[in-house]
């Protein structure tokens, strides 16, 4: 036996080493079990983890059910009228402006805006669509961030870049003189 220091008992030292004895059938046992339990805990944790993901890829024509009807409606002002409202209408899931500042204040050297931008959408595509002769479309999105842009040329050019937080089966976004971005003289 090895030497103790004085202040263990060696009636105390030899219970501890009895009952710690990694020979005996009953230690292996228990060890044994707890190594399986633990594995099934972790195995557990980890499908637990995984069984609560989100669905991930993009959204295919399948999973309409997921996506919000989005109704664009244009209600031009008084000194609009005459324009032409068939006009066509992009919808982002990025501030494309603030892509602009951001692309223009950093030097990207043989790096285009297209290619900068499709890398700030992360694999998501713009939504295009044309308004009917009635200034109204309607698209599918996915809900979420997105942000209108359209212009209406006329006399003044008018143009909407209206962020939309889109949700809900429905949605109803109005272009209308309240919302316009900018107005421009047309020469």
């Amino acid at each position: 036996m090895p030497a103790l220091p004085a202040y263990i008992n060696r009636q105390v030292f030899a219970i501890i080493c009895a009952v710690l004895n990694t020979q005996s059938l009953s230690y292996s046992l228990l060890a044994t079990l707890l190594r399986l339990a633990l594995l099934a805990a972790l195995i557990g944790a980890g499908w637990n983890i995984y069984h609560n993901l989100p669905a991930g890829g993009v959204v295919s024509g399948e999973n309409v059910a997921e996506q919000t009807a989005l109704q664009i409606v244009l209600r031009p002002s008084a000194r609009d009228q005459g324009a032409a409202i068939n006009v066509p209408v992009q919808l982002y899931p990025v501030d494309v402006g603030a892509v602009q500042r951001e692309f223009g204040f950093e030097p990207h050297p043989g790096v285009h805006f297209e290619d900068f931008l499709k890398d700030r959408m992360q694999g998501r595509a713009p939504v295009k669509a044309r308004l009917d002769e009635n200034g109204r479309a309607t698209v599918m999105v996915t809900p979420g961030q997105w942000w209108v842009h359209a212009m209406l040329a006329g006399s003044q050019t008018v143009e909407w870049r209206l962020p939309v937080r889109v949700s809900g089966r429905q949605q109803l976004v109005e272009l209308n003189a309240d919302n316009i971005y900018a107005r421009t003289k047309s020469f």
